[in-house]
């Protein structure tokens, strides 16, 4: 689970520069300027998960199942989080009704507190 994590991490933390990027240059000549933000929003958060994710890798040892499911809420809330963002900023660009994916937003969101919780309580029990 440390290496998935570490691995996740890393993904998420280069995938973010290259959509922040894309978001930059490409996109802002496609998307309104309130699209852009929210585009913008998933990106910055999924780099907050990719700093999250880098830190509890080398924190945590992994052996509870406390521990594995603090990586694994934050790595599951990032992807319905950020990337339900993604395709709701594009999806007149894309010519497709995607708006189905705006429960999940919150859904993802919601993961990825309970991540930051766990690892609180984690923090508090074990007096690092």
């Amino acid at each position: 689970m440390k290496t998935i994590t570490l691995i996740f991490g890393a993904a998420y933390g280069m995938l973010s520069v290259i959509l922040g990027a894309f978001g930059a240059h490409a996109l802002k000549k496609i998307l309104s300027v309130e699209r852009l933000e929210s585009f913008e929003t998933g990106v910055r958060y999924q780099m907050y998960a990719a700093f999250f994710l880098l830190i509890v890798g080398y924190i945590l040892k992994f052996d509870t199942s406390s521990q594995k499911w603090i990586s694994i809420l934050m790595m599951a809330g990032t992807i319905l989080f950020s990337f339900s963002i993604y395709f709701l900023s594009l999806q007149d660009y894309l010519g497709a009704n995607l708006k189905f994916l705006g429960p999940i937003t919150p859904l993802g969101g919601l993961f990825m507190i309970l991540s930051w919780g766990m690892l609180i309580w984690y923090f508090a029990k074990t007096k690092i």
